[in-house]
């Protein structure tokens, strides 16, 4: 039984697993997971993944999205923070700010927010632990 595993084992990245919030799903609460967040429902809490989060048409998310790869079908309430990559796709919608190396915004896609892009957007962000 081989279900759950154990963290610790140097299981490769592309091992990480898929979690779906489905349409018609309401999740209270912030959302951490190693691998693929994809939303097809609603999520009401910070949303973090290690891999990718894909909010998908219809899905929305009232938090922050912190990921390495955001895609933006739906709609957002709240910052987008992507290592690598945040793709705006079109009808989607970002309330809030965006930071990440690179960007792509399709036509239709809507932004409501400071975007900030390059190497050093993600330090720009202040930290809120408390510890300066």
């Amino acid at each position: 039984m081989a279900i759950f595993t154990e963290k610790g084992h140097g299981a490769p990245e592309s091992e990480a697993g898929l979690s779906i919030i489905g349409a018609g799903m309401r999740v209270e609460g912030d959302i951490v997971a190693e691998g693929v967040v994809k939303i097809e429902g609603t999520v009401v809490g910070t949303v973090r993944a290690g891999r990718q989060v894909l909010v998908a048409k219809g899905g929305e998310v009232e938090g922050d999205v912190i990921t390495k790869e955001a895609i933006i079908g739906g709609e957002v309430r709240g910052s987008v923070r992507a290592e690598e990559r945040i793709e705006i796709q079109a009808a989607s919608v970002v309330h809030g700010d965006l930071a990440s190396r690179r960007l792509q915004v399709q036509e239709g896609g809507e932004i409501n927010g400071v975007v900030r892009m390059g190497e050093g957007a993600l330090e720009k962000e202040p930290e809120h632990t408390g510890s300066h």
